[in-house]
């Protein structure tokens, strides 16, 4: 086993648009990151770093990633819950198979992994867990029923988690990311809550209705997982959601 020379952050849900994001930043910030995702991240994951490639909706699949992280690291000093599947359809017309992948993708391996993780955030001598939501946990629309409640599920997991592991120095936050131009973004645009017209003209609806006037970039929603990971930033924010989406859950939706 390696000596730990710098900070172990474990990422899954590492292939995506804001995992991708959020590996690059922990890696520039000095972080041995792992990462976990069931598709190949390709040949530019950080030197520094280990890709394990699983599919943590597999219970057991998450036993074996941290059989595998035990060899690189006896410890974590941080872990964010990206992974996440999206079904864009009427809550009528969803399968019970579609609504058990939507919880076995993007609210049980968050629990699971928690459990497997405090061992490792304890010998670090506490630590950070991030869990990442969304803003349809706290205000949604039509056509995805599945997806937030996954995310409503994720952020009162977040705030139960925080209660149980303040004794152990372990703060647990939830990002709340709006729209961010991501793969799941932009394949989730037919659901009709961004209008008609090709992808770029959806895109621009969803960027009219924020305060800013735009879509949010991968990259700032990392910036704002760093910030809740990082115990020189947030060291007193715990059991707390923290929503990065461009001012739209601010303005009345009859405005």
């Amino acid at each position: 086993m390696t000596q730990k020379k710098s900070r172990v952050v474990l990422i899954t849900g590492a292939c995506g648009g804001i995992g991708r994001a959020t590996v690059q930043l922990f890696s520039s910030k000095g972080w041995h990151v792992l990462g976990v995702d069931r598709s190949p991240f390709g040949d530019d994951f950080p030197e520094n770093g280990h890709f394990i490639r699983a599919d943590i909706t597999d219970p057991s699949a998450i036993e074996k990633v941290f059989k595998s992280i035990h060899e690189i690291s006896d410890t974590l000093d941080a872990v964010v819950n990206n992974a996440a599947v999206q079904v864009a359809k009427p809550l009528v017309d969803t399968s019970v198979e579609e609504w058990d992948a939507v919880m076995a993708s993007n609210l049980r391996p968050a629990f699971l992994i928690a459990k497997l993780a405090f061992p490792f955030l304890m010998q670090a001598g506490g630590g950070a867990i991030v869990n990442v939501s969304s803003v349809h946990a706290v205000q949604t629309s039509a056509n995805i029923a599945a997806y937030a409640a996954s995310k409503g599920g994720l952020l009162a997991l977040t705030r139960a988690m925080a209660i149980e592991f303040a004794p152990n120095n372990i703060r647990v936050n939830a990002i709340l990311p709006g729209a961010v131009d991501t793969p799941m973004l932009r394949s989730g645009l037919g659901r009709g809550h961004a209008g008609d017209g090709d992808i770029q003209s959806r895109l621009d609806n969803l960027a009219r209705r924020t305060v800013n006037g735009r879509i949010g970039k991968p990259s700032e929603i990392a910036h704002a997982i760093y910030f809740l990971a990082d115990d020189t930033q947030s060291s007193f924010m715990t059991g707390q959601a923290m929503i990065v989406d461009g001012g739209a859950t601010a303005r009345l939706s009859t405005e």
